[in-house]
This record gives C-alpha cells, structure tokens and sequence, in this order.
C-alpha cells in the first residue's frame, strides 16, 4: 500500500501523506517512502517546487507509536525538506500534533486552512519535542514554544501565523497558496535554489550542531518509564498516572 501519493503538474510536484486510518502517523514506512519520494524530487530536472499536503482531517498525528520511525531517520528526512534544493510548502487542511509539527517547520512555506489546529503533545505522554526542535526553534516565537512546548495547549490556525509556524492562513487554502505557487512557478530554478540555501543555512548549522545530541535525547526518553506510561494511557484512552 502506497503512503504517499505523487502527482506532478506544471512544475510542482505535490506529495500527499495518505494514511487517513492511522491520521497520517510518521510510521517507519510512511517516512520512508517521504524520504525516497523528495529524493526523486531532488533529481528532477522538471520540479519546480514540491507541496507537501494530506488526505483525511489530519495532516500528521506526529509519531506512530506502534511502528517509530528510527529517531535519526526523522532527523534526516526534516534535513532533507531543510536542504532540498527546491522550495517545500506545505499545504494543510486538517490538525497537526507533535512530529508532523516538525515537518511543517522544516518546509519553506508553510499554510492552513482556518479549521486546523496545532499542538506539541509531545509531554503529555512522557516525552519531549526534541529532534522536532531543530528547524522549530531557529523559525518560531521563542515565548510562544515555551508556553505550547510545556502544556501540551492546542491552538488555532490564526495562532499558529502569529507565532511563525505558518506563513499564511485563510478559509481556503488554495487561494492562500495560489500567488505562492504562481511566483515559484514564475522564478528561475537556479536563482531559487540558491535564494533557498541564503534562508536555510542557520537551521541547517542547527542541524550539524545539535542533531546528535537531539536523537540520543528522543531515543532515551522514548525508551523510559514515563514514556510506556503515556503512551499506553494514550492507547487505551486513559490519563497517565501523573495527571493530578
């Protein structure tokens, strides 16, 4: 079964996360084929840019807790969107948690319909948002990740552009996304790839500087206590033992 479905047109390669029964979980596989899928992306001589979009009401649930990817695969599929020589958007209709946050971060251009939410889930099951953090705190509102970072709070769409994790909201995000997608489409690939590198150099030495130590943090607290605590709450529907 295919997990990401691939269609290009008129330059723009559109990738759609479509694994609608698990919400767009990052399994091993699904982040595998992602993978593979902006490598061709990266080779192609007739990609202009790449939108990175969904089927079903949410855009990533975050990690699959049933089928992790390993932690230093995510580490290299957020650097890959970071370094591809092509412009990244994402394209969002649906909620976004925890590790699909990440990836939202990582692209280049970033928009949501005015339905979506957003929230780091990440300690309410006993873990914390850590190789997520390598294109999230180089891009967003410092003050506003401390806040979402600690409590676990959903927000809206409109907060979301307030805070940089979006670039643009609206009740259709097509038309959002039109004059983006006109204006890549209008720019020579060259001079994109290189205004692209300008703009990602300081999370890319994010990335070489912080990654290893990030993956080992993920890795051990994936591993620990508190974490087979959250989430089995989480899979039979229950709070962990720690909620007051």
């Amino acid at each position: 079964m295919t997990l990401v479905a691939r269609i290009r047109a008129r330059g723009i390669e559109t990738l759609t996360l479509d694994a609608p029964a698990t919400r767009n979980a990052l399994s091993a596989a699904l982040v595998g084929e992602l993978t593979d899928a902006l490598t061709d992306c990266a080779g192609a001589g007739d990609v202009r840019a790449v939108v990175l979009t969904h089927t079903g009401s949410t855009f990533s649930a975050g990690a699959d807790l049933r089928d992790p990817p390993a932690p230093d695969a995510f580490v290299a599929l957020l650097r890959q969107i970071v370094a591809l020589p092509r412009p990244v958007v994402a394209r969002v209709t649906g909620h976004v948690r925890a590790g699909g946050l990440g990836l939202l971060a990582a692209c280049d251009i970033t928009a949501a319909a005015t339905p979506a939410t957003f929230a780091f889930t990440e300690v309410r099951i006993g873990v914390a948002p850590a190789v997520i953090s390598l294109p999230l705190l180089p891009r967003t509102d410092p003050r506003a990740l401390t806040r979402y970072y600690l409590t676990g709070e959903r927000f809206d769409a409109p907060e979301a552009a307030r805070i940089g994790l979006l670039t643009a909201t609206g009740d259709d995000v097509d038309a959002v996304l039109a004059p983006v997608l006109d204006g890549l489409r209008r720019s020579a690939p060259e001079a994109l790839a290189e205004t692209k590198r300008l703009l990602t150099a300081k999370v890319l030495e994010t990335f070489d500087r912080d990654a290893g130590h990030l993956t080992a943090l993920s890795a051990r607290l994936f591993s620990s206590a508190p974490a087979r605590e959250g989430m089995t709450a989480f899979l039979e529907r229950r709070d962990p033992a720690w909620v007051l």
